[in-house]
């Protein structure tokens, strides 16, 4: 209990409100969990936004987004993952 394991790739949750101007991820964000399926616009640490299109349920997306837009995000029940 509470010793370090390396096969754990994730140690910290948090869920995410998708916003327009906000940097709603805290920064260390390893990837994003996709709760229900759908599109899902992100905003990486260069500031470039990207969509990805038709993310499937139980995803996991391996990135490190600053922001998750609401403008063209369909998918819902995403987490942050660190």
């Amino acid at each position: 209990m509470g010793s370090y394991n390396a096969d754990i790739p994730y140690r910290k949750f948090a869920a995410i409100v998708p916003s327009n101007t906000d940097n709603n991820i805290a920064l260390g964000c390893n990837a994003v969990y996709v709760g229900g399926a759908g599109n899902i616009s992100m905003v990486g640490q260069d500031g470039v936004a990207v969509v990805f299109t038709a993310a499937p349920v139980g995803a996991v997306l391996r990135c490190g987004p600053v922001r998750v837009n609401a403008t063209l995000t369909t998918a819902t029940l995403l987490l942050a993952l660190y």
